[in-house]
């Protein structure tokens, strides 16, 4: 395994139409869906779209998100799909996971297999690579 620590920025953040923001009486709490798009720089450099579902009420919070990241890992250029996600609340461990998408390497990122976090605009992840 080898482990990485690469930085991003969000650019663009587009919510989807319709999208609750705040929680609505008597359904719980609000969810909706936002695009964003995002730059890495680091040991993986590149950029990724990503499509975002969330939860958020007065004890919780919780997002899902699948991107698509076309970029370079150790001078190996492809593409792969990165799954993540975030949940917790009150009284609850904030929990984080992130995870190549079995299969889903392209070029020279060909079988790319690995797990971490996305957390305060870093990505972690230990990864192998063929």
């Amino acid at each position: 395994m080898t482990h990485l620590e690469s930085s991003f920025s969000i650019d663009v953040w587009e919510p989807a139409e319709g999208d609750a923001l705040a929680e609505p009486e008597g359904r719980g709490p609000a969810t909706g869906r936002a695009l964003i798009r995002k730059t890495y720089s680091g040991p993986l450099a590149g950029t990724a779209v990503a499509e975002l579902l969330t939860t958020q009420g007065e004890g919780g919070a919780a997002y899902l998100a699948q991107e698509r990241v076309v970029g370079e890992i150790d001078g190996r250029a492809g593409s792969f799909v990165l799954q993540h996600g975030a949940a917790g609340g009150d009284g609850q461990e904030m929990r984080q996971w992130a995870f190549v998408v079995a299969g889903s390497g392209t070029g020279g990122l060909t079988g790319l297999a690995g797990t971490g976090i996305i957390a305060h605009e870093l990505l972690t992840l230990d990864y192998e690579l063929p």
